[in-house]
C-alpha cells in the first residue's frame, strides 16, 4: 500500500475498520494513546452527533496551514450508524490503497467526509491546557524558545511534561502509570523470558 511507511503508527489506522466489528455501539469515542482528559468526559461523549459522520476539533497547525476546517482525528466523535449509512470508513480505506497521504489516516478521513461537526478547541487542545479544556492532546508542536524546533512530548515523559509545560494536575493519574509501568517490567516481563 502507499501509505504503509506513513509517519504515524499503523495503529491507528484501526479506527478506520470501526464499521467491521459487529459488537461496536452506534456512538463511539476514539482517541489516540497521547490524550488525557482534563474534565469529565461526559462533556464530549455526551455531544449529539445524530445528523453527522463524526464529530472533531480542529487541527491547532493545519486549521492555518492546510484549511480553516482542517480537523485533528485524535479525538473523534463517531456516529458510526450513520459512517455505515454513508460509506465513510470504506471510503477512506479505498482511498488509502490508492493514494500516498501525508497524514495518512487523518487524511483520508477528511477527504471520505460527507457531514462533520465541527468541535470548539476544548475537545482536542493540541497546545495548551487551558480551564475549559477537556481533552489535552500532547501532540508534536512548536516551541520558540530557546530556538524555534519542534518537540514531541508525551504525557508519560512525565518530568518534561513538569518541566516544560508545567502541569501536575494530571499527576495522580501519571504517577498511577508509573507504578503500573514498574511492577509490570518486574512481575510479567522475567516471565517471558
Amino acid at each position: 500500500m502507499p501509505n504503509e511507511s506513513a509517519y504515524c503508527s499503523p495503529y491507528t489506522l484501526i479506527r478506520l475498520l470501526a464499521d467491521r466489528v459487529a459488537v461496536l455501539p452506534d456512538k463511539l469515542l476514539y482517541l489516540d494513546i497521547d490524550v488525557m482528559f482534563n474534565r469529565d468526559i461526559h462533556l464530549l461523549y455526551d455531544i449529539d452527533v445524530e445528523n453527522y459522520e463524526y464529530a472533531a476539533a480542529r487541527d491547532h497547525y493545519g486549521k492555518y496551514l492546510i484549511n480553516p476546517n482542517y480537523i485533528n482525528a485524535g479525538v473523534l466523535l463517531f456516529n458510526l450508524k450513520r459512517m455505515k449509512e454513508t460509506g465513510f470508513l470504506k471510503k477512506a480505506r479505498e482511498i488509502l490503497k490508492v493514494k500516498k497521504l501525508t497524514f495518512a489516516d487523518q487524511s483520508a478521513i477528511i477527504r471520505s467526509t460527507t457531514k462533520k461537526k465541527m468541535l470548539p478547541q476544548k475537545f482536542n487542545d493540541q497546545k495548551f491546557l487551558h480551564k475549559s479544556t477537556v481533552v489535552r492532546h500532547f501532540s508534536k508542536r512548536m516551541f520558540w524558545l530557546p530556538f524555534p524546533h519542534i518537540d514531541n512530548i508525551k504525557q508519560w515523559h512525565v518530568s518534561r511534561v513538569h518541566k516544560v509545560f508545567k502541569y501536575y494536575q494530571f499527576d495522580d493519574i501519571l504517577f498511577e502509570y508509573i507504578y503500573l509501568k514498574n511492577k509490570f517490567e518486574k512481575e510479567v516481563l522475567p516471565n517471558e523470558r
